[in-house]
């Protein structure tokens, strides 16, 4: 698959390309991003949820909700959806097979039907899911949903030379996924790995077991697309709608309007809500301008939102707390090594001589969106065990300190490394991300490392970061990862197993075939039997292959305007979740 990249810009300026489909932890004081809220040894599903979703107690309907974004979506194309904001944003119009539905109390997404009517059902060999679909569904200008309209969307994602963005579990997992290239092709109106023997069946083939099948189904991939109106690259212009919003006008890379779609029955839908009458979304904004007008709430700035994280230097001007909604992630930020590249011992001196305190400071990490890192997975993923290795919890002034710059440069002349050269891109326009690379520079010279660090373009840092094979050994992308579900399913199989440097989103390059079965045998495990086994993959990971620096849990903390009621923090994707948004005062 493509990696998903989180949102916030501040917080990620010095990392090229971050995991989704996907910023955000609470406001606990510990180092664990939240680790009281997430971590829990279990996945929530409730395959009995049924429409409609219980009333948000106070809320009333009416007005237009702003959204001041600084950051800009790359495509509202369901079949291309990755981007965290774009798939939260996209849950307004698109509804898939299963959603997530945040428990009330505690937040924790609970994996409920959404327009199927179960969570699929498996064969006993597991190469075959069947789903139930709802009756009844209709688009936004009336006409009635298809069984073939889900086939034809699942098709429409195997044409990855056109919808290059979107996530590919379903070409390493689907039957043909290798093979097949889509309904564009000749011949590709016929494809084996799904059918719909009647209009309330969908059947999906498998050439391998994938027990998180349900959870991908969530995605705005598996929402229904009939083929006579599908328009290729041009569809995102006028999607056919089928959640509780449609496209009024859509300018790319800068303005969405969307207004309420009639023909969305909330009897149907568990997890939605149709509150404000429209939603303004204003892309490619200043961050600072924009965050300082929502804190200031006055006028219609009272009922706007900006959905990065507070920054840093804006916090002296937060006078009511109730304005920063806060929670936790699916997301960890590291500073890849290619292993391929530096040996393990010399690894482990990287680590050691990494200035986190600093670099905290200098690339502006927030309190609140910040928390020091031990671990690949972060706290808010199912899974999550703590632990911390000697030297790695994210804290510490590294080889700042003269006696730990001492201790590398005698282990490196000790290992006949003396002087190896680390290497690495940096934006040398932004400058944040100048700062970081003199930081990162002057701290390994002075532990004894040669540096090469080469300056680019922000335009062109994401290309050449995303290349494995760059002639760099140091943060390749992704430099981190987001959850595609609450699992470590989306997170080790894709991120650390030798096919994901073809694949073009492994963390550190690994090869190494007992790891590559070890993976596998867990991902073939039942999903709840594999949260225990995962922890112990993660911890494997770090102690005997250590392909990453571990920097930080991201978390969100984004300021909204006075006028806007529920406003709740959605750990699925670090977002605030627009579903459930209404205005006090309308």
């Amino acid at each position: 698959m493509q990696w998903k990249r989180i949102t916030a810009v501040a917080a990620t300026v010095m990392l090229a390309a971050v995991a989704c489909g996907s910023p955000s932890s609470n406001s606990g004081s510990n180092n664990t991003g939240g680790g009281n809220v997430g971590g829990a040894q279990e996945k929530a599903t409730d395959a009995t949820a049924k429409g409609p979703a219980k009333p948000i107690e106070g809320a009333k309907s009416g007005g237009t909700i702003t959204v001041l974004s600084d950051v800009t979506p790359d495509t509202f194309d369901p079949t291309d959806i990755y981007y965290v904001d774009g798939n939260q944003i996209g849950k307004l119009m698109y509804r898939a097979l299963t959603q997530y539905k945040l428990d009330e109390k505690t937040g924790k997404p609970v994996l409920v039907p959404d327009l199927a009517e179960d969570l699929g059902t498996p064969s006993e060999d597991g190469l075959t899911w069947t789903f139930k679909l709802k009756q009844g569904i209709k688009y936004m200008d009336g006409t009635p949903v298809k069984a073939a309209d889900y086939a034809y969307s699942i098709k429409r994602s195997f044409a990855h030379d056109l919808f290059s963005s979107g996530p590919t579990y379903q070409l390493q997992f689907f039957k043909d996924g290798g093979k097949y290239k889509g309904p564009y092709t000749q011949g590709g109106e016929n494809y084996a790995g799904v059918e719909t023997p009647d209009e309330s069946t969908l059947i999906i083939h498998l050439d391998k077991k994938f027990n998180d099948l349900p959870y991908y189904a969530a995605f705005p991939m598996f929402t229904p697309i009939p083929q006579a109106k599908d328009t290729k690259k041009n569809y995102e212009q006028k999607p056919m709608a089928t959640g509780p919003y449609q496209v009024e006008s859509y300018t790319a890379g800068s303005q969405l309007k969307l207004t309420k779609n009639p023909n969305w029955d909330p009897n149907t839908d568990p997890v939605r809500y149709q509150y404000p009458d429209k939603f303004d979304f204003k892309f490619a904004q200043d961050t600072i301008k924009v965050q300082r007008q929502v804190l200031a709430s006055a006028g219609p700035d009272a009922s706007a939102l900006n959905y990065s994280n507070l920054d840093v230097s804006l916090y002296p001007e937060l006078k009511d707390p109730s304005q920063l909604v806060k929670g936790p992630g699916p997301c960890t930020i590291t500073w890849p090594m290619d292993t391929r590249k530096i040996p393990i011992e010399v690894r482990k001196l990287i680590v050691k001589s990494f200035p986190f305190d600093s670099w905290r400071k200098v690339s502006g990490q927030a309190p609140d969106s910040s928390f020091p890192a031990s671990t690949i997975l972060p706290p808010a993923v199912p899974g999550y065990e703590k632990y911390e290795l000697p030297g790695m919890n994210g804290l510490g002034k590294g080889a700042e300190d003269p006696a730990v710059a001492a201790e590398v440069k005698a282990e490196l002349e000790k290992l006949g490394k003396s002087g190896f050269e680390l290497s690495w891109y940096f934006s040398n326009d932004d400058p944040i991300a100048t700062q970081v690379n003199q930081l990162r520079t002057q701290v390994y010279e002075k532990a004894g490392f040669k540096v090469k660090a080469t300056g680019v373009p922000k335009a062109k840092i994401r290309t050449l970061t995303g290349d494995q094979n760059a002639p760099v050994n140091m943060g390749k992308t992704p430099a981190g990862w987001c959850s595609d579900w609450p699992s470590g399913t989306s997170w080790f199989p894709v991120l650390f197993k030798s096919d994901a440097i073809e694949l073009g989103n492994s963390i550190g390059q690994l090869q190494d075939k007992a790891l590559d079965a070890e993976i596998d045998r867990v991902a073939d495990l039942d999903p709840n039997a594999q949260l225990k086994e995962w922890s112990k993959i993660d911890k494997k990971i770090m102690q005997d292959h250590l392909p990453l620096v571990p920097l930080y849990y991201s978390a969100s903390a984004f300021p909204v305007g006075k006028n806007i009621g529920h406003a709740v923090n959605d750990m699925t994707q670090g977002m605030p979740e627009f579903t459930s948004l209404y205005l006090k005062q309308p």
